[in-house]
């Protein structure tokens, strides 16, 4: 498989490469994430002010109309530098939601967003949910001055910090229909909302939450009601496709960490490259990135241009790809490396840890090969 890029996106791609080599390197990105918050708002403000924020925001909610396969080499090269800045929460998913959601409030919104003035989660996984996406028994129950919300939502991507949350909840039928789920834009200091933040094994954040009598206004609500399934799925395929570029991005910096590992490591007096089995090993991690690379911006090319069963299908065969490439990629990287390979002073094991819960993210590989059978 082949894919032609124009030189437009080589550029961008090329511009923030550059910028990540220079401001974001291995030595610096652990300073931001043991420091307040675990991510940069000066980084954040780079962010925006380079317009990467806009970019795949449409023009008319003030961004710069970016293509699904722009967002990929973004996200590539983000994987290739682990940035830890909430660009997923923010842009891929809540920008994303607002846009398909309500395009009326996406034109208020997403230009605070784009100047990174507005940062948004979006809370939908449950603690007994897993991956089914119709699996919602948060309640938004109506009242005389809007909307209450009683539930738990759980891992909500950089929910610690969102000024504005993306809530669904349950407006009518059972906690596994498709019909009846709404959307609400609520607060992140709400009365009511308790967090918990914590940091996740890969150096990103999350935040279980906790809504008890959080009261929002009438206009809180977010598109249509009861009928916010489809775009919740639209939303989480394209973010899919998203991680498996972050995923090839983490993979292809694996590679060459292992790769110069072992030119340099020398055993028995030779370097470990020079061991055939050990070249077999790395000519095969580089193989999966390939094959994944490619597979990637294919199915990022579809996004924009298919629908229903056709885009499902493409980002379940993407995200279990990624899910099992990188498993096996991230795996001989740190068998290579030997236990060093699992330290926190090595970034081979970072890699591998990214790659580990960019495979759980909306879905494991195992639950998306389940999703393109139950599709056939």
């Amino acid at each position: 498989m082949s894919f032609t890029f124009t030189d437009d996106q080589r550029q961008l791609a090329d511009s923030i490469e550059r910028y990540l080599a220079d401001k974001y390197g291995f030595e610096q990105r652990n300073r931001i994430r043991k420091g307040e918050g675990g991510w940069s708002r000066q980084v954040w403000k780079d962010f925006a002010e380079l317009g990467w924020l806009a970019f795949p925001i449409a023009e008319e909610h003030g961004g710069l109309g970016g293509s699904t396969v722009d967002l990929a080499l973004m996200m590539e090269a983000f994987g290739k530098a682990l940035v830890v800045e909430p660009f997923i929460a923010t842009i891929v998913l809540g920008a994303e939601i607002v846009a398909r959601a309500d395009p009326e409030r996406a034109a208020e919104i997403l230009p605070q967003v784009a100047a990174g003035e507005r940062l948004l989660a979006f809370a939908h996984s449950e603690p007994n949910s897993r991956y089914d996406l119709p699996r919602v028994s948060t309640m938004a129950t109506e009242s005389d001055e809007g909307w209450i919300l009683d539930g738990h939502k759980a891992v909500v991507l950089h929910g610690d910090c969102a000024d504005t949350l993306i809530v669904s909840a349950r407006t009518g039928g059972r906690d596994d229909e498709r019909d009846g789920i709404t959307l609400f834009l609520v607060p992140g200091d709400a009365e009511g909302l308790t967090k918990r933040t914590y940091p996740t094994i890969d150096g990103m954040r999350g935040a279980d939450l906790e809504f008890d009598g959080v009261r929002v206004g009438l206009d809180a609500v977010l598109g249509e009601m009861g009928k916010a399934l489809d775009i919740v799925e639209g939303v989480v395929d394209r973010a899919s496709v998203a991680l498996a570029a972050e995923g090839v991005g983490a993979m292809q910096a694996t590679v060459d960490l292992t790769t110069e590992y072992l030119k340099t490591r020398t055993q028995f007096g030779k370097p470990l490259g020079s061991f055939q089995v050990l070249q077999h090993r790395a000519v095969d991690m580089l193989s999966e990135t390939r094959f994944a690379h490619a597979l990637c911006y294919r199915t990022a090319g579809l996004m924009d241009s298919v629908g229903g069963v056709e885009r499902a299908r493409a980002a379940s065969m993407i995200k279990a790809e990624i899910g099992r490439a990188g498993k096996m990629v991230g795996e001989e990287a740190v068998q290579l490396h030997g236990g060093m390979g699992m330290t926190d002073e090595m970034a081979v094991g970072h890699y591998f840890k990214r790659l580990r819960l960019i495979d759980v993210t909306f879905g494991n590989a195992g639950h998306h090969l389940s999703r393109i059978v139950d599709m056939a």
